[in-house]
């Protein structure tokens, strides 16, 4: 009897069956990792916001000319402040509809960074 060398065609149809099925049930876990990513990103650069926006206040006595740093990962950091209260909005492209917000001052809903 001759010894055979190799797979045969149906021994590797199934290697490669059994790989697309872990691929299509890994791929949503990696999109949902990714979301997760950029959220944590976002809360990061907000609470970053909330210790240099107070450091200044210190030192100047008001928010107004407060100008907030750069977003990381991508995020587009708005900063409005006012003589006495401030809000902060991090945005995602990558994360369409996500929208994350901190406020500080008399008018406050949220202290504490958090996404919608």
């Amino acid at each position: 009897m001759r010894r055979r060398n190799g797979f045969t065609m149906a021994e590797l149809l199934i290697v490669i069956i059994i790989l697309g099925i872990l691929a299509a049930i890994s791929a949503p876990r990696f999109e949902s990792t990714k979301r997760k990513t950029f959220v944590t990103s976002m809360v990061a650069d907000l609470r970053s916001i909330v210790a240099t926006a107070e450091s200044y206040y210190a030192t100047a006595g008001t928010y107004a000319n407060y100008q907030a740093p750069s977003g990381s990962n991508g995020a587009t950091i708005t900063f409005t402040g006012t003589a006495n209260g401030w809000r902060a909005t991090a945005t995602q492209a990558a994360v369409p509809g996500l929208l994350c917000v901190v406020e500080r001052g008399p008018a406050a809903v949220t202290t504490e960074p958090t996404c919608q």
